[in-house]
């Protein structure tokens, strides 16, 4: 017999019992589908004691209205203080556009326009990127710098580790890069079973048409900005199901 060919089989993922856990994918300035959203996570309980959200980062960029959707993290952030916010690639590359704007010259082409027109910086591809990163951080609300500033890298929470990329396959979550936990791909997609992490990763980042559970890691990114899809995944026991506008 050649065990070579029997695969060890993962055992069933919990979310803490007695909670539900719902994950948010990629908003990207869509502050009217993360509305939607909202509503149809409230009417399945979202909101109740039992229940929190994880918002897995990139709120910013390519969407038309990124100021508003700061607007409404900030007051879910009020409302409900246990809420996690996970910081993005996208966060990451405005706040280094804020701080040096010659050190990411094309955070414009990867939709940084259209952040800053939503606070009000305009015609911002004819203008040199010290001017513009002046005006945004002269226009930018000082809650919104501290919501960005404040995002976290990961959250371990039961049986599932949620991040917004991934994570470098057999490297200990102690030891991982901000780099790959806002960035990597196919490393992690592609990952070993023997490098897979113990917990079940849930990530955004990596666009797909459908909501993607592979049974060592979920993938909530259904591209919002150019489907009209925003999808949450929903934990509880050992089920996991999606919520999408």
């Amino acid at each position: 017999m050649v065990w070579g060919f029997f695969k060890k089989k993962r055992k069933p993922a919990f979310a803490p019992d007695g909670k539900r856990i719902y994950a948010v994918g990629d908003v990207h300035g869509c502050a009217d589908l993360l509305d939607l959203l909202l509503d149809k996570m409230a009417d399945d309980g979202a909101g109740e004691p039992d229940a929190r959200v994880v918002f897995l980062g990139d709120y910013v960029d390519r969407g038309p209205d990124s100021k508003g959707v700061i607007d409404r993290l900030l007051d879910i952030q009020t409302s409900h203080p246990e809420t996690v916010f996970l910081k993005g690639n996208h966060e990451a590359v405005m706040l280094d556009f804020m701080s040096d704007p010659e050190k990411i010259p094309s955070w414009l082409k990867w939709g940084g326009d259209e952040t800053l027109a939503s606070y009000g910086v305009l015609n911002a591809n004819s203008r040199p990127g010290s001017e513009l990163s002046a005006e945004l951080n002269a226009n930018m609300p000082p809650a919104h710098k501290r919501f960005l500033n404040g995002l976290t890298l990961t959250h371990a929470e039961g049986d599932y580790l949620f991040v917004h990329a991934g994570v470098k396959p057999g490297v200990a979550l102690d030891n991982q890069r901000e780099e790959d936990l806002l960035w990597i791909r196919k490393r992690f997609h592609e990952a070993p079973a023997s490098k897979r992490p113990e917990q079940v990763v849930v990530h955004g980042h990596h666009p797909v048409k459908k909501p993607l559970d592979a049974g060592w890691r979920i993938d909530v990114d259904t591209g919002a900005c150019w489907t009209d899809r925003l999808t949450a995944v929903v934990l509880e026991d050992d089920q996991r199901r999606f919520i999408s506008t």
